[in-house]
């Protein structure tokens, strides 16, 4: 041929292989299996050249495996549901299913044309109730195996699409598509408890030998194993509050201590609930998200209470306890010691709050005479200015050696924590799969038989608003 009239040869060659179901996947046990599966696209309206660099990778290594014997299954679904069909849909006093579905039908005729090898005849769409109800199946099974629990719990809120945010949705402290600041805001949340499976989380890490080095690495730093202490603090000026508990990684420092922190939501903090000054400092709290970055890059503020906390190792020493916006609930204890010489957000709270500057680690064992000044120094080092625990070597020797004292004194314990945290999975939207469980008169959780399944959203919903 001169000129390659696709027009002409697509048309005709589509019509072939859809009237005769050429990319029908069907049984046949005298082939190996290949399964083909791209990620599914979100129906927003029409395919852009991400989707067709996508499709035609995948599409090619289908085609190679059929051209090599493989019996190849290449399907095809729509990750449907979400916000933006939601917001679409009030934009357009429409309801999100007729959004979503017209899309799903331009999309697919777009698709078609690009002549891959998909059998449609395994199509998907998540917001289908004939898919969604084996969501809410395998969501009642880890209800009855505890894997699935309801809890009150402090979540990245935006404002603007009055919707919880996941961690990785917050960029720079604000929402990821809003752009609104994201506020803290306490709410009965769903969660999958991925916790109880932390430590088989990283060890089989190293059963993975065929993934790339750094991202076993981030999996890790993800999963955020740390070895530390649990350590008992006794408290002063109380009658009814007697010991503060707290996790920290670096007891090895303790004798550097110039204050304790605590959450808002610390069970202590019920002894301020009716303090005008306590509920204003709770509320400003609630400006500041829940991510690391959002914690890291606010203002440090605090509230003094009247209480002293006796640092267990010396109690010459008694430091004033305080509640603080970068202190939360879901990680340790909801409570920190503070040393500010060797920890920078503790050395930013204690500028500002006029709190002692202890340095207990210096890089040189010949400089005793080592001062902090606006960076704290957080490297390897050596152990001084404290007692029994000088000339230690930093990291290594210190912390075992101030671990070992503490469990012979009954003042604390060896303890490993995960920065992992079990999976919210609860929005604030209709536009998603249903949860299967329904609610008594005293609010408590019941499942929804399987032979009610699915239950569905209500139908032909116009998007107003919806809170």
């Amino acid at each position: 041929m001169d000129r390659y009239n696709f027009k002409s040869i697509e048309e005709k060659w589509q019509k072939f292989w859809e009237e005769n179901k050429t990319f029908k996947a069907e049984i046949d046990k005298t082939k190996k299996k290949f399964y083909c599966l791209e990620m599914f696209p979100y129906p927003s309206g029409k395919i852009h050249m991400g989707h067709v660099r996508n499709y035609t990778i995948g599409d090619v290594l289908a085609r190679f495996k059929s051209l090599q014997g493989y019996n190849v299954l290449h399907p095809m679904g729509w990750d449907s549901f979400g916000m933006p069909a939601e917001n679409a849909a009030r934009q357009n006093n429409l309801d999100p299913k007729s959004w979503t579905e017209k899309n799903i039908s331009t999309m697919k005729s777009q698709l078609k044309r690009l002549g891959l090898s998909i059998d449609w005849d395994r199509e998907i769409s998540t917001c289908s109730s004939d898919y969604y109800k084996h969501q809410q199946k395998f969501f009642l099974e880890l209800y009855d195996k505890g894997l699935v629990y309801r809890k009150e719990q402090y979540v990245n809120w935006d404002p603007i699409d009055q919707t919880v945010l996941a961690n990785e949705q917050v960029i720079d402290g604000k929402g990821w598509r809003s752009g609104a600041k994201i506020e803290r805001k306490k709410l009965n949340q769903w969660f999958f408890n991925i916790t109880k499976f932390s430590n088989e989380l990283m060890n089989n890490l190293e059963n993975l030998d065929e993934w790339p080095n750094k991202v076993k690495v981030m999996q890790k730093n993800w999963i955020g194993k740390s070895f530390g202490s649990e350590v008992k603090f006794k408290i002063e000026n109380s009658k009814s509050i007697n010991e503060i508990k707290c996790y920290t990684t670096r007891p090895d420092t303790l004798f550097g201590m110039s204050f304790l922190a605590l959450s808002v939501d610390h069970p202590i903090s019920k002894h301020y609930e009716n303090d005008p000054d306590f509920i204003k400092f709770k509320k400003e709290c609630s400006k500041t998200g829940t991510t690391e970055e959002s914690i890291a890059n606010a203002e440090k503020i605090g509230f003094k209470t009247d209480l002293l906390a006796i640092n267990p190792i010396n109690n010459k020493i008694k430091v004033p306890v305080f509640f603080a916006n970068f202190v939360l609930m879901d990680y340790g204890l909801g409570a920190v010691f503070g040393c500010p010489a060797h920890d920078q957000r503790d050395l930013d709270f204690a500028r500002k709050y006029n709190l002692d500057v202890i340095p207990v680690v210096t890089p040189d064992i010949k400089n005793n005479n080592f001062i902090i000044k606006d960076k704290a120094y957080t490297g390897p080092g050596f152990i001084f200015n404290s007692s029994f625990l000088n000339g230690l070597k930093v990291p290594d020797e210190s912390i075992k050696k101030t671990i070992e004292y503490l469990e012979k004194k009954n003042l604390g314990e060896k303890k490993i924590n995960f920065r992992l945290k079990d999976w919210g999975i609860s929005r604030q939207r209709y536009w998603g799969c249903p949860i299967p469980i329904i609610y008594d008169e005293n609010n408590e959780p019941h499942k929804i038989p399987d032979n009610m399944l699915p239950v569905e959203l209500p139908k032909n919903r116009k998007i107003r608003t919806y809170r």
